[in-house]
């Protein structure tokens, strides 16, 4: 798993994110209300896929019907990322990136707090800017 959080440390998108110290309300500004919609759809995209397979599989296994789960599925997961799609276009490209930049930032910290030493060095040029101390 260190190994997996390392390499995540080294994408250009995650450590930009981590470079980042600012919230969401001081990179992007206030959001509109079409804004706000979409970062809610987008949060909804992401709660509503694997828990419902999860729910899913666990209710073709106890009623051993597993078209359940073969047709379920696929359409749950068609339709949460079409959902997360409806809020990127409503949120803009500025509210998107900056929120999935916020929650890629918020993930990698709470996994480099489990598995410190897969954290990028300050003297590393494949990762920039040191991660674990401060923030």
């Amino acid at each position: 798993m260190e190994k997996l959080v390392a390499k995540l440390a080294a994408i250009a998108f995650v450590r930009k994110a981590l470079e980042e110290t600012t919230g969401l309300r001081a990179s992007a500004g206030k959001p509109s209300p079409k804004e706000l919609f979409g970062l809610g759809a987008i949060i909804l995209s992401y709660l509503m896929c694997w828990p419902v397979i999860a729910v899913l599989s666990a209710v073709a296994i106890s009623y051993q019907r597993p078209l359940l789960l073969l047709i379920g599925g696929p359409v749950d997961y068609g339709l949460s990322h079409a959902l997360f799609l409806l809020g990127i276009y409503l949120a803009g490209a500025r509210y998107s990136v900056t929120f999935l930049r916020w929650l890629t930032r918020a993930a990698m910290l709470k996994l480099l707090r489990c598995y410190p030493n897969a954290a990028p060095h300050a003297g590393d040029r494949s990762a920039p800017g040191s991660v674990g101390s401060g923030s």
